[in-house]
């Protein structure tokens, strides 16, 4: 077998050209997965059979003088709350264990009219409820770097497949960090794109202001050609942007000189590992040597994101996930002795489990009568005075440079308190809250409890603002090595 590329865009560019075939690509990647993957768990099903299926079709296409498109048999994953007509999606919870997909989700769509394989479904927190990926209801996923530690979440199988060489992309969503802290977790780069910047049509929802799916990739070169594929307005989601298609990785290449970047001073906190602003210092160096305008701005509310996120958040997964109550949709409770009230409250505990019942039960309180002001409505409030401030700091700078995440990736089973838990998306909750875009890159590894662990940076930018971002990170990872550390997994490659 030929010499396998790493790189999307590479496999692509072989397989184009005759160097390799898809179905070469596929067997690969479907042998790696089978030696690697089940000491890791990121694959909840893997479509062998399918994905061998559709790069015999990439190769005829091929053959035929044809072109299958920029992603020319390259092997994608999807997290599984992305739908895929006739196969299941079951966002990692027991309640959704026997639905199955009506149709495809409109990213799934772009990705095999562009000439993508598509791999298998990944592991995910249940209802992409999660900062480790602990809350899957079908096991838990470990990261490649150390398997005692998590893989961060909720998007925790696409991180972890990526980073160890199952795949070469894949698709997480993030509501609140749910790409970016697992981009960081594992040592990959994790774009996160505007709101709107990319069709929700067949993504299922947790907190649809807030969700945004996106891609997980190696380097920045290939978040930018997934973007390109991914984005775009689509008439089955009146929530998505008309706005001009991303440039690409064309114009990656444009130099940063004169690029303003600000350091927000209430991100380099005292609690913070000290690794992780070291981190942030580091990388100002690299920018100011690129010829980068680097200075100290002020985000004010970064403490007011968690917050307004554990309000707005769970307000909305509480009215999404009604529905699942075991009658309309969802698992159905065993046994006949439940009056109607019984069945709901035996369906819904045996279907869903501890995080997802938690923000149910939080999102039903900010919205009863008697809290809806007192929480709810606060809760938008701030969220205004958040994205004000974004809008304001974007007139001063182009690009927002601090840590993705307040320390490397944690234990299994040493956050039990949720609290602590959610605080490690206090970096990243507000991007989504203000609906602007932010991409995490590798920079470095620190000693943790002592293993050797990834650290990740993240660069936040306007809306819309993916192009000047993704700029930003390629030059980072041409100036550095970074990205390109392979986790010391075992299992054959």
């Amino acid at each position: 077998m030929s010499q396998i590329p790493e790189k999307a865009r590479e496999i692509a560019a072989a397989v184009r050209g005759g160097d390799i075939s898809a179905v070469e690509v596929a067997e690969h990647y479907i042998a790696r997965i089978g030696a690697v993957d089940p000491s890791l768990g990121c694959f909840q099903n893997v479509r062998a059979e399918t994905a061998l299926t559709m790069a015999k079709r990439v190769d005829a296409t091929i053959s035929q003088g044809s072109d299958p498109g920029p992603l020319a048999g390259v092997p994608v994953a999807l997290k599984d709350n992305i739908m895929v007509a006739g196969e299941p999606a079951t966002c990692g919870s027991r309640i959704l264990e026997n639905f199955v997909s009506p149709y495809d989700a409109t990213v799934t769509r772009r990705l095999t009219d562009a000439g993508a394989v598509l791999l298998g479904r990944t592991r995910c927190d249940e209802f992409a409820m999660g900062s480790s990926t602990e809350h899957c209801a079908y096991g838990v996923v470990r990261n490649p770097w150390d398997p005692d530690f998590v893989p961060g979440g909720s998007s925790g199988g696409s991180a972890a497949a990526v980073a160890a060489g199952l795949v070469p992309c894949a698709l997480g969503s993030d509501t609140g960090g749910s790409i970016r802290q697992p981009a960081a977790f594992c040592g990959i780069t994790g774009l996160k794109p505007t709101g709107g910047r990319v069709s929700r049509w067949g993504l299922v929802s947790f907190a649809p202001s807030m969700d945004q799916i996106g891609p997980f990739t190696r380097d920045a070169a290939d978040a930018a050609l997934l973007l390109q594929i991914l984005a775009g307005q689509d008439e089955l989601d009146d929530t998505s942007a008309m706005a001009a298609p991303p440039a690409g990785i064309e114009a990656l290449e444009r130099p940063l000189n004169g690029l303003r970047i600000g350091i927000p001073e209430e991100h380099l906190s005292a609690d913070n590992d000290p690794a992780i602003n070291a981190a942030v210092q580091e990388a100002a160096d690299v920018y100011r040597s690129l010829g980068c305008d680097v200075s100290t701005v002020h985000l004010e509310t970064t403490d007011l994101g968690i917050a307004c996120y554990y309000v707005l958040g769970p307000a909305e997964a509480s009215s999404n996930l009604a529905r699942f109550d075991g009658i309309r949709f969802g698992r159905r409770a065993s046994g006949k002795d439940h009056d109607l009230e019984g069945l709901y409250c035996a369906s819904r505990s045996e279907g869903l489990g501890v995080e997802a019942r938690r923000r149910i039960m939080l999102g039903t309180y900010v919205l009863s009568a008697g809290y809806y002001d007192a929480y709810y409505t606060r809760a938008l409030k701030v969220r205004r005075l958040i994205h004000d401030e974004y809008a304001r700091l974007f007139t001063q700078v182009d690009v927002i440079l601090g840590p993705t995440v307040p320390s490397p990736a944690f234990r299994f089973d040493t956050h039990s308190d949720p609290l602590s838990m959610y605080l490690c998306d206090k970096y990243t909750v507000t991007a989504n809250i203000a609906g602007t875009c932010g991409v995490s890159i590798p920079s470095g590894t620190a000693n943790f409890e002592g293993v050797s662990l990834p650290v990740g940076i993240q660069l936040q930018g306007p809306v819309l603002g993916e192009d000047t971002v993704l700029r930003a990170a390629h030059h980072f990872q041409i100036a550095t090595d970074y990205h390109t550390a392979i986790p010391p997994i075992t299992g054959s490659s």
